[in-house]
């Protein structure tokens, strides 16, 4: 299968089957726009089809692995029913592909991994970050219910005390951190992410196929069980897109400054 009509994902084909699939922004920091996001959310189908894959990794390139939605991308949807109604698709789609891929998945978390970046670096069936690397989901502090992934994920990784603390303040966490509260499996130096992440994937590349297959199927339907929550928190998420808060969020982000949300002072 060729990966060649994927614009801001790039791949790069490893011994024993392995796939290196990098999010290539390093310029913004590998933000998601309309592009990018459209390609993350159809490439885990591509991954479960191609035959030459046994497994994926995942990464960012620069410093970043990615620095959530792209500001532009996330003004065009604010108060725009159509552009929130794809997404509200898109973004589902991103979720349960990756759940329902039949290859396992690696992620190398290389630098920053928020929003739609944390998506697919806390959903992989391995995550390897760097240890200096913030991880975190700041929908809040945009205005908008978190959705994405966080919903579906944080409370079986982090337990629900955790995950209501990061969610609801939105605050970020180091990967050394997201290590001790079980949020990845390994924090590494940053030098080390990528490579330790690749000997993971080779790992499982040349372990037996329909063994590790179906655990990984077996094991998602934790996931599965949890979808009506996060089909509700995704769904939140796009009703909040439509409200005055996310408005001042955006323009707060583009200001550099504390937000002043129009329901703190109802």
């Amino acid at each position: 299968m060729s990966f060649d009509a994927y614009q801001q994902l790039t791949f790069s084909r490893r011994a024993n089957g392995v796939l290196l699939i990098t999010l290539d922004r390093p310029e913004k920091y590998n933000a998601a726009d309309e592009v990018m996001h459209g390609e993350l959310a159809r490439v885990w189908t591509d991954v479960s089809a191609d035959p030459e894959t046994r497994v994926a990794v995942i990464t960012g390139a620069g410093k970043a692995f990615s620095a959530g939605g792209d500001l532009a991308m996330v003004e065009r949807m604010t108060g725009d029913y159509d552009r929130v109604s794809h997404m509200l698709k898109e973004m589902s789609d991103l979720v349960y592909n990756i759940i329902n891929c039949e290859k396992p998945i690696v992620s190398a978390i290389n630098g920053v991994a928020v929003g739609a970046g944390t998506v697919a670096a806390l959903l992989a069936d391995i995550a390897i970050a760097a240890d200096d690397a913030r991880i975190g989901d700041g929908h809040v502090k945009l205005g908008v219910a978190a959705g994405d992934h966080a919903a579906i994920i944080w409370p079986l990784l982090a337990g629900m005390a955790k995950a209501r603390y990061y969610l609801l303040t939105g605050e970020m966490i180091t990967g050394a951190e997201a290590e001790r509260l079980g949020m990845v499996a390994k924090a590494v130096p940053r030098d080390q992410v990528l490579d330790e992440a690749l000997r993971v994937a080779d790992a499982l590349a040349t372990g037996s196929r329909p063994a590790i297959r179906l655990t990984k199927k077996a094991l998602n339907n934790w996931l599965r069980a949890a979808g009506p929550t996060f089909d509700q928190s995704a769904a939140y998420e796009m009703l909040t897109f439509l409200g005055p808060d996310v408005v001042e969020g955006c323009a707060a982000l583009r200001e550099k400054r504390a937000p002043r949300f129009p329901s703190a002072n109802s």
